[in-house]
Parts: structure tokens; C-alpha cells; sequence
């Protein structure tokens, strides 16, 4: 064969040969991502079990009642789980209305202190009460799981009735699953509304923000949620602002989530939910939450941080902004 026959054919093959490389790389990403995905299904499966130990395994969904299909009231609960606390206080709380069939949710954000009057119960801060029907349950002889199970169908009792609506389960997320949460999604971007100094040696709090629009990792992310002032007392902050704040850094993991940039940090943060989150909710159902409200963005979300007066040692709500929120719940939910 001659030169020029020879480069002619080196040509012509030329084009096969980078046709097959391609087609190898391909089949290999393949592999991965079937390999990718078949791990996040595992991530998933043990996951969710550990979620869900909360669940009743014998309760079954009637036809018709799922969450894919009937609007659900989920009441949100966040604790301070460190042991340098001691404390069995609900340091957040929320009660979230999610609809089906718009693929949109209320999320209404209650103040800790705030003065909750009720036919049939003691008046007390909003988040005392877990702990007061926790000692009730234990005064019936319930311990472990089953009073922490009784203790959260009263809350979700009350705070029904208080709202006028059904609450039909309860989650419970502690500081460390916040935290790992947004570590793993990469951090959030919000916007820090002032410089935020506060140290307590007495259970490891070191709070050190400065003011701006930032990236925030999982600690410095839970320390703008959570705080409150300074150590001098200047910078003050109401459980109003850790509403807002709350609602921004929700917003913003809503999104995250919904990115396509995030696939890749699906698994870790099924690991951080896993890790520190536990619901009542069957298996099957968060399944079809994840299903159903996959792709919810901040703007499929109405956020209602409660606002009211400071008179000691209480928050005495706004009327008029309670009205809204429970209006608006009970409007999701007939949507």
C-alpha cells in the first residue's frame, strides 16, 4: 500500500475509532449512574426506616386518603438535642399545609414564646407544651417511644384546634440534622440582616456573622436561624426575625433541592435526614411525598412567620396576622 493509500485509510478509520471511544465512555457513564442511582435507592430505603420508626406499622392508608391524592397538615418540630442543654423545649416550630393538586404548600412559622389561650388547656408558651403532655404521658405510666408518640398526638391536637384545621402527623428535626442538611446540599445563600456576635461557654454556642449576602454553611446557616443578640445586649433580635430567617433558609434548601446541580448531593442529604429526623408518617406516604412534591420551589411555598407585641414573659400575637395564617392554611387544604 502506498503512502497516500495509507494516510486514506487511517482517515476513514479515524472516524470509528473516536465513534467507538465515544460509545465506551457513554456505556461507562451508564454504569455509573445506574450504579449511582441503585446506591441512592439503598441511601433511601435505610434511610426512610430510620425516619419512620415513629410510624405505626399497622396503620393502612384507605383508598383515596393518600397524601398523592388528599391534601396533608404536617406539624414541624425542631429541638435543641445538645446535652449541654438538658432541655425538652421546642426551639422551632411550624405547621405546613401541603395540597396535591397545585403541588404547593403553607408553611406557618410560631414564635417559641408565644402566649397560646385555649379552651381546655393552660395557658403557656407555645413551646412548652411538648414537654408538659411529655410529663403527662409519663404520669400515665407510658415511657420511651409510646409517651413521646402520645406527647406529640396531643400537640398535634392542640395546635389542630387552635389553627382550625386537621394536623394529621408530626416531624422532629434536631440542630445536627439542620446543619449537616445544608452541608450537604453545599451551603445557602442569604442575606445575614445584620452582624451577629453572641458567645456561651455554658453549651459551646459561638455565634460570629457579619452582615451581607453570603454563603452559609450548616453551623454558621443554624447560628443566624437561631440568634438573638449579643452578648452586650446591642444587636437585638425577636423570635420575628428568626421566623424570617427560618423561612429564607428554607427557601433557599427548596431551591437547592430543586436544582439540577444538586443530584449529586441527593444521597448526602437523604444520609442527614436520615440521621436526625423521625416521623409518623408510614413509609409508604413519605414515599409519596417525595413523589408527589418533588420539584417544589420557594415560589410553590407561602411562608407566614406569625408576628405579635413582647410583653413579658410572653408574645401576644397579632390578630389580624393569625387570621391570615389560619385563612390560608384552611384555604390549602379545600384548594
Amino acid at each position: 500500500m502506498n503512502s497516500r493509500s495509507a494516510r486514506y485509510e487511517q482517515k476513514r478509520k479515524k472516524p470509528k475509532y473516536w465513534l467507538r471511544r465515544i460509545m465506551v465512555v457513554f456505556l461507562v457513564l451508564l454504569i455509573g449512574v445506574a450504579g449511582y442511582l441503585a446506591y441512592i435507592y439503598k441511601v433511601s430505603t435505610d434511610a426512610l426506616g430510620d425516619i419512620t420508626t415513629d410510624a405505626d406499622p399497622a396503620v393502612v392508608i384507605p383508598k383515596g386518603q393518600s397524601v398523592k391524592e388528599k391534601p396533608v397538615t404536617i406539624m414541624l418540630l425542631g429541638f435543641d438535642t445538645r446535652k449541654e442543654t438538658g432541655s425538652l423545649n421546642t426551639d422551632v416550630m411550624m405547621v405546613a399545609s401541603f395540597n396535591p393538586k397545585t403541588k404547593s404548600a403553607v408553611v406557618v412559622s410560631i414564635p417559641r414564646d408565644s402566649k397560646i389561650e385555649l379552651s381546655g388547656y393552660n395557658t403557656r408558651k407555645a413551646n412548652a407544651y411538648y414537654s408538659r403532655f411529655l410529663r403527662g404521658a409519663h404520669d400515665d405510666g407510658l415511657k420511651g417511644k409510646d409517651a413521646e408518640k402520645q406527647a406529640k398526638q396531643d400537640l398535634r391536637t392542640m395546635f389542630g384546634k387552635f389553627f382550625g384545621i386537621p394536623i394529621d402527623y408530626t416531624a422532629t428535626i434536631n440542630f445536627q440534622g439542620f446543619s449537616d442538611v445544608v452541608d450537604a446540599l453545599g451551603g445557602v445563600e442569604v442575606d445575614v440582616d445584620m452582624d451577629m456576635h453572641y458567645v456561651d461557654n455554658a453549651d459551646g454556642t459561638n455565634i460570629d456573622l457579619k452582615k451581607g449576602h453570603q454563603t452559609l454553611m450548616g453551623d454558621d446557616a443554624l447560628d443566624f436561624v437561631r440568634y438573638r443578640k449579643s452578648n452586650d445586649g446591642t444587636n437585638m433580635s425577636s423570635d420575628f426575625d428568626r421566623n424570617k430567617r427560618e423561612s429564607q433558609v428554607l427557601g433557599e434548601i427548596a431551591d437547592k433541592l430543586k436544582s439540577f446541580s444538586s443530584v449529586t448531593k441527593i444521597a448526602g442529604v437523604i444520609k442527614a435526614v436520615g440521621n436526625n429526623m423521625r416521623m409518623d408518617i408510614p413509609t409508604s406516604e413519605v414515599e409519596n411525598m417525595m413523589t408527589t412534591y418533588f420539584g417544589i420551589s420557594r415560589s410553590d411555598i407561602t411562608f407566614i412567620p406569625l408576628e405579635g407585641d413582647w410583653k413579658s414573659p410572653y408574645v401576644r400575637l397579632n390578630e389580624a396576622k393569625l387570621e391570615e395564617a389560619k385563612s390560608a392554611l384552611q384555604a390549602k387544604l379545600a384548594e
